[in-house]
């Protein structure tokens, strides 16, 4: 066990699904048994009750201990919002129990009847008397009021700032504080008669008593600056102390009647303060504290204090010092310290979620004695011989050279993902239908299977918008040795346009028994037949695209058996698409050769039908054992239609950032005008306010209208990069397929035109494509050598930003096809085109290599031009 833990002496969960904070615990003798042993008294914001006397688990067992330990639980019609203990009854010396509720205070007394068998005493709770609050409470604090001796009085803070102060079964007065905005912590000092709060302008305040009870009378909040009441004073702290954030608790410790201190929690900050508002010290904290309670002064001029935070710390300081720290299994939101039967100065800690625990800090004794040593001289031979055998392993060990620790053969984890082949019913697509057609949804299985003992497995689903799942993260439960777990959930069309990707992805993230973070990825293909549905073919259409193959014809029913089903046409010569949110797409088969048209009204939806077709055509020759079957398309490359959608996607882009600039000027002019009429309203000779609250009217409409409109144009934003995605999708294969590319080099192209999945506000698709083509055409695909010795020479760029227009993208994206139409190899190696590495150092050396072109010229005898070269060295050098 840990030494900086706290010893778990009694503890006890209350409750499902209830609700804490640091009001509702509190501590004493509430059954006046004159042991002076102190009961532990929990009330919830679900209004139940509880009392215990918490004792050492003596039979291990935790139920009997809670049954043993619990005096009363009773379910108050109310909300609990804080309790408190003390004398709260004027012709009774005895301790009642105080309950705020948010329109109540209630007092009960708690009386304990001693059984006559061996089921214990009976306690009984008895209301007393209470008060009907006509403002919602927020919190409340006793004391002696006044000075008074025998007797507490009660303060309730209200929600809308207001004291009210009651003596015992009377009600006194009430009081609003100047100022007010927010409730802060409240507290009464005895020793100086005070009642100390802290304001929402981030200020710790003091008002006395007396100051209070001659202060003008308060039935209703008045305005601070208007004529004051007869017979009274206008409020005003004794004193303030600017703390600079807000406060979490307060608490004054009465240790001493000679000088009280002042703790206050702050959000960053622990202060100390003299009862007169002096700063005794302050400390600043590494962490988010929850709670605090000063306990006791060991040495004069000290205090020692408790402090939680929020990575489940008790901390004990002795002013500024650091005297013990302690680990609890929960936050803790409040702590008291009690005296029980068995143990004094137990810590009671509350947490939000009621945990209740009473621990002590410590250790347990150490009861392990180290052995006696026989001593016994060594045997020197048997050291060398050891020592040989570990120089040995050591020489071999280190024969290797490797660096980095090589892989596992195999995986702590292995994912499959299956879909299913059926769609769903019913469906469990958000969306029942898009323009009559009904919204399918297809299931998905992930079988996840384990080598190894594993917890902490979290499976992540991602697709592509507008594609949707169910559920995109799942906790798995921890797995043993050859255990698997499967996990389901359905993907399904969430949005009225179609995707560019009918993949998934699966990503899972788990801790190797050695405790290495590692994460295994996945990938799932969805059917086409879930975004579209089978339709009657279309005889024209605006855009067409030939795929040519090197075999006989195949009939379309055979690469569709799912859609051909559906469809009228029963010789198999053509198809048609119809997705759910979008166009017509018809495939028609030749009869007599191997060509294949697609043809549509929209470019970018053809593109999942044009590589569904190229890729089935693949897997049936493939199933049919042909190995020298091809795809192919003459040309000429739909450039036109692909710049369609660049404009449109970038004139969409433009308007999103005008409309993000207006939007701006717009807040900037609203939060002007606003200023300027809080000025006239404060200001205490009334001014006419000169239109400006007709302005403030007409610039807060136009801000609407400008939100909506740029939250349209962001909606249609993705719309447009999704379909230019799909386009750019069919424009690499259409690439790949004319020039026969193999796969590392359509990946490269794929990369150059889509170097983004999605655009971001500070990124675009528009720059980072432009950037991506003309380091192709500089590298890879440059006409000469030199030119690419020279784009290699060069470092750094332009800081890359939305362009004025799209004239150049559309122009290096032509020269890219062109060159690569004429033999232009797609490559990542820098010497793709490099032919020695004399070209390379142009930029350093020019005179150098001049001489060795003047050198190639003459030994070639190709005179003419040396004396051409011969002036040109001239002038180099």
């Amino acid at each position: 066990m840990s030494l900086f833990k706290a010893r778990d002496w009694w503890s006890v969960v209350l409750g499902e699904g209830e609700e804490f904070d640091q009001g509702c615990l509190c501590v004493g003798d509430v059954d006046n048994s004159g042991s002076g042993h102190d009961k532990v008294v929990v009330g919830s914001y679900m209004g139940m009750l509880r009392i215990f006397c918490p004792h050492a688990d003596k039979l291990g067992e935790g139920g009997q201990s809670l049954a043993d330990a619990q005096l009363l639980e009773i379910q108050l019609p109310d909300s609990i919002i804080q309790v408190e203990v003390g004398k709260f009854v004027s012709c009774s010396e005895l301790l009642h129990l105080a309950v705020l509720h948010p329109r109540k205070l209630s007092v009960y007394s708690v009386s304990g009847m001693v059984g006559n068998v061996e089921h214990g005493a009976q306690y009984q709770l008895k209301l007393v008397y209470e008060h009907n609050l006509q403002r919602t409470a927020c919190n409340m604090t006793t004391g002696p009021f006044g000075g008074v001796t025998g007797h507490h009085s009660l303060c309730i803070q209200s929600m809308d700032g207001m004291l009210m102060f009651f003596e015992q079964e009377s009600y006194s007065f009430g009081r609003f504080l100047p100022g007010f905005l927010l409730p802060g912590p409240l507290v009464y000092c005895p020793r100086t008669d005070t009642f100390l709060t802290v304001s929402s302008a981030r200020q710790l305040e003091s008002y006395k008593y007396e100051t209070l009870a001659v202060a003008t009378e308060a039935e209703n909040r008045q305005d601070t600056g208007g004529p004051l009441k007869t017979g009274g004073k206008r409020l005003t702290p004794d004193w303030t102390f600017i703390l600079g954030e807000q406060a979490l608790d307060l608490s004054v410790p009465s240790f001493s009647h000679s000088a009280s201190s002042v703790f206050i929690l702050g959000e960053r900050n622990l202060y100390c303060l003299r009862d007169n508002g002096q700063i005794r010290f302050m400390k600043k904290l590494e962490y988010n504290p929850s709670c605090f309670l000063p306990y006791t002064s060991v040495t004069d001029g000290t205090t020692n204090l408790l402090l939680g935070n929020h990575t489940n710390m008790l901390l004990v300081y002795q002013d500024v010092t650091l005297k013990w720290a302690a680990q609890l299994p929960c936050v803790p939101v409040a702590v008291r310290l009690a005296n029980l039967p068995e143990l004094r100065g137990v810590v009671v800690t509350l947490s939000s979620d009621g945990h209740l625990q009473c621990s002590y800090m410590g250790t347990d004794p150490s009861f392990f004695s180290t052995p006696k040593v026989d001593a016994r001289e060594a045997d020197y031979q048997q050291v060398d011989a050891e020592m040989r055998s570990l120089q040995k392993f050591i020489r071999e060990a280190t024969k290797t050279q490797d660096i980095l620790p090589k892989a596992d053969t195999e995986e702590d984890l292995a994912v499959t993902a299956t879909v299913c082949t059926s769609m769903d019913s019913p469906s469990q697509a958000l969306i029942q239908d898009i323009d009559g057609l009904l919204v399918p949804s297809v299931t998905v299985k992930v079988k996840v299977k384990a080598s190894s003992p594993l917890h902490g497995c979290k499976l992540t689903v991602c697709v592509q918008p507008p594609l949707a799942v169910t559920q995109d993260q799942f906790a798995l439960e921890p797995m043993d040795m050859g255990s698997s777990s499967v996990v389901e959930f359905s993907a399904f069309l969430n949005g009225h346009y179609p995707p560019a990707d009918l993949t998934g992805d699966i990503a899972v993230s788990y801790s190797s028994p050695t405790g290495v973070p590692r994460v295994l990825q996945s990938k799932f293909s969805l059917p086409l037949i879930l975004v579209c549905v089978p339709s009657s073919p279309a005889k024209s259409a605006n855009h067409k695209i030939t795929i040519e193959t090197n075999k006989p014809p195949v009939s379309i029913s055979s690469i569709f058996p799912e859609f051909f089903e559906k469809s009228a046409d029963k010789e198999g010569n053509s198809l048609a698409f119809q997705f759910l949110s979008g166009a017509r797409v018809t495939v028609l088969a030749s009869k007599t050769s191997q060509r294949y048209r697609v043809q549509s009204d929209s470019f970018e939806d053809m593109w999942l039908v044009v590589k569904e077709l190229v890729q089935r055509f693949e897997q049936h020759f493939t199933r049919l054992g042909v190995k020298d079957f091809r795809n192919s398309f003459s040309g000429p490359l739909p450039l036109a239609e692909y710049f369609q959608a660049v404009d449109h996607h970038f004139q969409l882009r433009v308007s999103a950032q005008q409309y993000q600039d207006l939007l701006a000027e717009r807040a900037v002019q609203f939060r002007a005008i606003q200023r300027r009429l809080l000025t006239r309203f404060k200001d205490k000779t009334p001014a006419p306010l000169q239109n400006l609250d007709s302005l403030l009217d007409g610039t807060y409409h136009q801000v609407i209208a400008l939100a909506e409109a740029a939250e349209e144009t962001r909606v249609r934003l993705e719309q447009a990069f999704v379909h230019l995605r799909s386009s750019s999708h069919l424009l690499v294969l259409l690439l790949s397929l004319w020039q026969g590319l193999t796969p590392d080099q359509t990946a490269i192209l794929e990369a150059t035109l889509l170097p983004l999945l999605r655009d971001t506000p500070t990124l675009g698709w528009e720059e980072s494509c432009d950037a991506a083509v003309s380091h192709l055409l500089r590298t890879c695909l440059s006409r000469s050598p030199k030119d690419q010795a020279t784009s290699l020479a060069q470092t750094g760029g332009p800081v890359l930003g939305l362009p004025r227009d799209t004239t150049r993208l559309k122009k290096h994206i032509t020269l890219l096809c062109d060159r690569i139409g004429k033999g232009g190899r797609l490559t990542l190696a820098s010497e793709a085109n490099v032919q020695s590495r004399a070209e390379v150092q142009t930029l350093a050396l020019p005179g150098m290599t001049k001489a060795m072109e003047l050198h190639e010229l003459v030994m070639q005898k190709k005179f003419c031009f040396a004396k051409v070269a011969f002036s040109n060295l001239k002038v180099v050098f």
